[in-house]
């Protein structure tokens, strides 16, 4: 790991996109221990999930083998969530016999959890969402300049194509943006205040100068 301390007359703005869309309904993590899960609602975890997995469509079925995730919400005090409410984090294992599921989230009790599916469409059209709320917010006082840390599974694996996202960024937020960055395994960024390692994601630290109004 590397570190690097910035001065000056600069601030850093962020964006996080976690390239992923929530499918089925939010649910409480009604017994767990550490981060297996053993009851979503009441019901055994594997259950649900395989409850979940019979709705999906063929193609949504394939995609899941592969890029199914849990999504915990940062602020379960709110009634409605959307794309953006949720802490991404991998399952990594499954238990037919006690009916749960391993996670790499840190849960509390009654979390509540919802299931994601991460697919290039997503992933797209969520960078660009938040790529277009950041320049709308700064037309007064644009980026001078950014850093890309995109994990290595947002490369042409995903999208069939190189340079996706960082020519993404350019679409949106300029062609003479000056841009560097490296694909990395695991990627550092906050969500809702916070900050979190990460993983499947692309996040984009933009700079301009000190002392203009900035966002909340």
């Amino acid at each position: 790991m590397v570190g690097v301390a910035m001065r000056g007359d600069i601030e850093v703005d962020t964006v996080v996109a976690q390239g992923c869309r929530p499918i089925g309904a939010p649910m409480f993590v009604t017994r767990h221990q550490g981060r297996i899960i053993f009851e979503l609602d009441g019901r055994p975890a594997v259950e649900v999930l395989q409850g979940l997995f019979d709705s999906l469509s063929p193609s949504e079925r394939v995609n899941a083998r592969h890029s199914l995730s849990l999504g915990v919400v940062m602020d379960p005090k709110r009634e409605v969530y959307d794309q953006g409410d949720f802490l991404i984090r991998n399952l990594v294992g499954v238990d037919p016999q006690s009916g749960a599921l391993g996670t790499a989230a840190d849960l509390h009790p009654n979390a509540v959890i919802q299931f994601h599916l991460r697919d290039a469409e997503t992933s797209t059209s969520e960078l660009r969402q938040l790529l277009r709320a950041h320049h709308d917010a700064r037309r007064s006082d644009p980026s001078l300049g950014a850093l890309l840390f995109a994990c290595l599974g947002r490369g042409q694996s995903l999208y069939e194509a190189p340079d996706h996202d960082s020519s993404l960024i350019r679409e949106q937020l300029g062609s003479d943006l000056p841009l560097a960055g490296f694909f990395c395994n695991g990627e550092i960024g906050p969500i809702h205040g916070h900050t979190y390692m990460h993983g499947y994601t692309s996040a984009l630290m933009l700079f301009r100068p000190a002392g203009l109004p900035g966002r909340a």
